[in-house]
């Protein structure tokens, strides 16, 4: 009976423990909603230049209003009376009355729509000239202009969709490739957002646990509460951990791979850069020293964008311009992610071969053997064999940088953590590891400190999402997109 007792207060306990750490823990909020800006604003939603269709974008209380005074319906309904998610066909005036253009205008009523406030978007004949008229007409009908990313800023304050599916659309505007592109719709749809809640819950529930023995007496909890406590916060450090795992394909989809081509002239730089590119990019000549300087082009290799720098061939020389040549060379290699060294396999290894290969990181670069269809004569040195003369897909190169990138599978596709993520995840797992640290011994003492840390790895796990959040990184993430976005 007792055992029943003591069960049902702990269980009573652990429920107003996370109770209180959800809505009163001191360390953040849950997802913002019903923050509305009084302010109505108004942006160029379409890219500059001609198209078939430009739009403005209007939103805010006073969305209705201000379309009321630029977009005039053929069937003279005002905005207010017109449902949701339907067009009006209509033309656009300014201030004066005189007539813009002909269009169409969107009603979107709030919070069914984008920012989750009302929205009027007026879609007419694309151009600079008449988007920046019809922009300015919205404007002095009493818009304010949107500051970059105003609009997603309000979709995330009024619970539209958090920080990390802010990110997601940002990344699939800025996609280079299929592969980005995909990760960036998987983590627009709230992939990455249900890992993080699942990691925050975990650990939510965790630090409740350990909330709930701080009113226990010494020696009054049975012998395996924080056995499983401690249990419980080790699988949930190894679901961190998997996650941070998942930077750098990131990073790679995100931000592209920079890839220097270096080796002596005439082995081969050049023509390996117009392969790998299927055209002609780079002169291709027996004169040795063609390639001055750099010439850097976009390649994609199994859906990662790769920056290609061709360089000039090094070696010793008196001539200035190509010492400058092979100066910036060098200074590619080094701020490289990768590395192509290219050898003519036809020729013994040379010193300054030697020399060169003895001082480059060989964890990420790849040596390719050049004019193997002459013969191989050098010696001592491990590389992808080639003749680039002779045509073929390049197959064991592009699986050796595929392997020097440490890439998945092309197929498989997954929304990923950016640098912003992996940050606060280290963070967050300095604070876990303190506290696990701290449940080694003399747990009933150090469980208030253990608690201490764990609130704070939950802060920043919550600044992820956004359930923690501030003005300073609302700033940092939306003043990146464009206007109208």
């Amino acid at each position: 009976m007792i055992i029943i007792i003591f069960f049902i207060i702990y269980k009573i306990i652990h429920l107003f423990a996370i109770v209180f750490l959800i809505l009163g823990g001191g360390f953040g909020c849950a997802y913002a909603t019903g923050m509305m800006s009084e302010d109505t604003i108004a942006a160029v939603a379409t890219p500059a230049g001609e198209g078939g269709i430009g739009i403005v974008r209007i939103s805010g209380s006073a969305a209705f209003a201000v379309a009321n005074r630029v977009f005039r319906a053929a069937d003279g309904r005002s905005m207010e009376l017109r449902d949701g998610q339907t067009f009006a066909y209509g033309s656009f005036v300014n201030e004066r009355g005189e007539l813009i253009d002909a269009g169409l205008a969107l009603v979107m009523r709030g919070p069914r729509s984008f920012t989750g406030e009302d929205t009027v978007e007026l879609q007419g004949h694309g151009g600079s000239v008449v988007l920046r008229a019809v922009l300015r007409a919205a404007l002095e009908a009493g818009a304010r202009s949107a500051e970059p990313g105003e609009f997603s800023r309000r979709a995330f304050l009024n619970g539209r969709m958090d920080l990390t599916q802010a990110e997601g659309l940002f990344d699939l505007i800025r996609a280079r490739s299929d592969r980005a592109a995909r990760a960036a719709v998987e983590q627009l749809e709230g992939g990455l957002r249900r890992t993080f809640d699942a990691l925050y819950d975990s650990f939510l529930e965790v630090t409740a646990n350990l909330e709930t023995t701080l009113d226990f007496v010494e020696d009054e909890l049975p012998d395996d509460v924080f056995s499983g406590i401690a249990l419980k916060l080790d699988g949930s450090l190894g679901e961190l951990e998997e996650l941070l795992a998942t930077w750098n394909e990131g990073r790679l989809l995100r931000d592209g791979v920079r890839v220097a081509i270096l080796g002596r002239p005439n082995a081969g730089k050049s023509t390996l850069l117009n392969r790998l590119l299927g055209y002609e990019r780079a002169i291709v000549s027996e004169v040795a020293g063609t390639t001055r300087d750099t010439i850097e082009e976009s390649w994609l290799l199994k859906g990662v964008p790769l920056r290609l720098t061709d360089t000039a061939g090094l070696r010793e020389t008196a001539c200035d311009v190509e010492a400058e040549g092979i100066r910036r060379a060098v200074a590619h290699g080094e701020a490289a992610e990768l590395i192509v060294y290219v050898l003519d396999a036809s020729e013994p290894l040379s010193e300054e071969d030697r020399n060169r290969l003895a001082v480059l990181p060989m964890e990420r670069t790849v040596v390719v053997l050049n004019k193997m269809d002459l013969g191989r004569r050098v010696e001592g040195v491990e590389g992808v064999e080639v003749s680039l003369l002779e045509g073929g897909e390049l197959r064991e190169l592009k699986e050796a940088l595929t392997k020097r990138l440490e890439m998945g599978t092309e197929g498989t596709t997954q929304a990923l953590i950016s640098e912003r993520h992996r940050a606060l995840l280290l963070e967050a797992e300095r604070e876990v590891r303190a506290a696990r640290e701290l449940l080694r011994e003399h747990v009933e003492q150090q469980a208030v400190l253990a608690c201490d840390h764990l609130r704070s790895a939950l802060e920043k796990l919550g600044e992820v999402t956004g359930r923690v959040y501030h003005e300073e990184l609302l700033d940092n993430i939306f003043s990146r997109f464009c206007i109208g976005k």
